[in-house]
């Protein structure tokens, strides 16, 4: 890939539920390595935009690249067609997804949690996946709960995992939709820790999140949403010190 070539590129992205219109005429541009937190009020399209990325949701306008290639659709005569849901799943392959709701599989330890999707899905050979699943649970401080249930591990605990799990297929992008809101307070730094280290290591990472310190201190640049549209978006110190828009400034005056 050249260094010209965003990792996610949204060109005039639009999605409705009927009629109502939920994205508007969303662009952007995410660099390779970059940080870009998105905050906003609840019902603003944060976490509809991010499912956009990894086609959990199907657009109904403009176009949405990740690495320049069409996500979920092939253009064909100016049209867009779209994929085979084998092709979509693989495209999704390559990029992570941490939800508010951890969404482990209640029946399976942490250890295979985070071996099951490249076992059965990328076919890695069980003993591969274990010793790299290992490495990631030592990574996010889990490497005395390999046997453990989601059931007996606590609420930050079970996040990680799920971190561990996106890390675990080697995805070229990470998409984080609110993964601490369903946190209790205390276990909320633990999570963030741990994408600070993501973000450290050059992980390209679009986190939707309310979290403004770790946007102030994370991040490469900051988008606020309202009601499907990006009102705003900048430097993350100039947007939440000085922001332009007074939404913005709406907003932040009841967060900070």
């Amino acid at each position: 890939m050249t260094a010209t070539v965003p990792m996610v590129r949204a060109d005039r992205l639009m999605k409705k539920y009927g009629s109502n219109v939920v994205l508007q005429d969303i662009s952007l541009e995410v660099r390779t390595g970059e940080v870009m937190c998105v905050i906003g009020p609840s019902g603003s399209g944060k976490s509809t935009f991010l499912r956009c990325i990894n086609h959990l949701e199907k657009i109904d306008g403009g176009r949405l690249e990740v690495e320049g290639e069409l996500v979920g659709y092939r253009e064909k005569g100016g049209v867009l067609h779209e994929l085979h849901p084998r092709e979509a799943a693989r495209q999704r392959r390559d990029i992570g997804m941490v939800f508010q709701r951890f969404n482990l599989f209640p029946h399976m330890t942490a250890l295979e949690n985070v071996t099951e999707a490249p076992v059965r899905v990328k076919r890695q050979p069980k003993d591969a996946a274990v010793e790299r699943a290992r490495t990631l649970l030592a990574r996010v401080g889990l490497g005395d709960k390999l046997d453990s249930y989601p059931g007996h591990l606590s609420g930050g605990q079970q996040q990680r995992v799920a971190i561990a799990r996106a890390l675990a297929m080697e995805p070229k992008l990470m998409l984080f939709d609110e993964p601490t809101s369903a946190l209790d307070p205390e276990l909320v730094g633990e999570v963030l820790d741990v994408m600070k280290g993501l973000a450290a290591d050059g992980m390209t990472m679009i986190v939707v999140t309310h979290e403004m310190g770790f946007a102030r201190e994370v991040a490469d640049s900051l988008v606020f949403m309202d009601q499907g549209h990006i009102l705003e978006r900048g430097a993350p110190r100039d947007v939440l010190a000085t922001p332009e828009h007074e939404r913005t400034r709406a907003f932040l005056s009841k967060v900070l």
